[in-house]
């Protein structure tokens, strides 16, 4: 398993990282994935405290308590949620994020986070809080590094300008090459991005003619030619999608989800295979060229 700089910093994180949403939420079939993926070289793990309301961080700590202090541990802030309340609002004060990272760290077991990410974002919130925020947690130890997780160009941008943030996760994807536009301008701040939706829900694997739907601008006429010619160029949907995103030097690592190891192999099998792809950009040549039109 390769490794790549997680923007300037000192993380080097796995090209192939785990994001731990999908996991199951029995302890023991999550830890026999997670495991497995340690095995495999897998050294990033990515979750966040709203996932199943602070559940998977639970999950997460307990499987990674013995491995910590060879693995990176990511997790995010800004949903604000209480224990047997319907729904979350959104907040991103000193106190919230401050509570919140100490509840995260509890719930994971250790007393650092690799990576903090802002769990979205808006322009109404105060950044230079959130980025101090950030910044006395660091000097405190609790974080080694933050980042943030939006697809908001005039969100994520001047964040990303204006501090020392070393990542943006994204969706990006075959059929989503929105963010690609900005991969430029997020290495220019010295950040790098950290990619999620990679295989868009399933549709981007070798069964892509059962799961044959529309996604983003593509209908599934559209999707179905554009496949087609991946399967015949490349041999292999999975590792091509995988190839895709990891062609980009932006790029520091593609978040794969595993609910179960069979998930995960195939994964890992994709992945093996991506290294021998070769004039990936090909596949540029058949997709649509979509831009955000939102929060620009």
């Amino acid at each position: 398993m390769k490794k790549r700089q997680l923007g300037t910093s000192n993380l080097h994180i796995s090209e192939i990282s785990l994001g731990c949403m999908s996991l199951p939420p029995n302890p023991a079939e999550a830890e026999e994935v997670i495991h497995a993926a340690i095995d495999a070289g897998i050294n990033y793990f990515d979750t966040a405290d709203l996932y199943n309301k602070g559940e998977n961080e639970k999950v997460v700590g307990t499987a990674l308590k013995q491995h910590r202090h060879n693995i990176y541990l990511a997790s995010k802030v800004g949903n604000r949620w209480e224990e047997g309340k319907e729904g979350w609002g959104w907040d991103t004060s000193a106190n919230y994020i401050n509570k919140a990272l100490r509840d995260s760290l509890q719930r994971l077991q250790t007393d650092y986070l690799d990576l903090y990410q802002l769990h979205g974002g808006t322009t109404e919130d105060n950044w230079e809080e959130i980025t101090d925020t950030f910044e006395s947690l660091k000097k405190e130890g609790l974080i080694r590094e933050y980042g943030i997780s939006s697809i908001r160009p005039n969100v994520f941008m001047p964040f990303l300008q204006n501090s020392d943030a070393i990542s943006n996760m994204m969706q990006f994807n075959i059929f989503d090459e929105r963010a690609s536009e900005f991969f430029d301008s997020i290495q220019q701040t010295g950040a790098s991005v950290v990619t999620r939706g990679s295989i868009a829900k399933g549709l981007l694997t070798n069964e892509w003619r059962t799961r044959l739907k529309p996604f983003m601008s593509y209908d599934e006429a559209d999707a179905n030619d554009v496949l087609q010619k991946i399967e015949q160029q490349f041999g292999d949907v999975h590792a091509a999608a995988l190839a895709f995103n990891l062609q980009y030097p932006t790029v520091a690592s593609t978040v794969i989800g595993a609910r179960t190891l069979t998930q995960l192999k195939q994964n890992l099998d994709a992945y093996e295979k991506a290294q021998l792809l070769q004039n990936i950009s090909e596949i540029d040549k058949w997709t649509k060229t979509d831009r955000y039109t939102e929060h620009r």
